[in-house]
């Protein structure tokens, strides 16, 4: 029997065709968060499916547990950081400026 593949057989990645659905797109951001990656925007649902599959692949190899708790305590220290500076750090001070509304000017 002859084989009957060749490159003119194979599917090519469609350029232009109806854009990726709402629920793709909220599939990719959440595989992304997940993994730690970005993506490209997708143009097409292929190019959205195609790319779902990756982040699922990739998600696969990763441990969730362990990156929810580092996510975790990411956040915690990203926090406690915060509490620490000063609030106001970069709020203009009563003695910074001179005069009321239209007349107003830096001291």
């Amino acid at each position: 029997m002859p084989n009957t593949y060749s490159a003119a057989t194979r599917k090519s990645p469609p350029t232009s065709g109806p854009k990726p659905t709402d629920k793709q797109l909220s599939a990719l951001r959440r595989l992304a968060n997940q993994t730690g990656t970005t993506f490209a925007s997708p143009k097409t649902k292929w190019d959205a499916s195609r790319e779902i599959s990756r982040l699922i692949a990739l998600a696969k190899g990763t441990d969730h547990r362990l990156e929810r708790g580092t996510r975790r305590r990411e956040r915690r220290a990203d926090l406690a950081d915060l509490a620490e500076r000063p609030r106001d750090a970069t709020a203009v001070r009563d003695d910074e400026v001179s005069g009321w509304a239209s007349s107003a000017h830096w001291a």
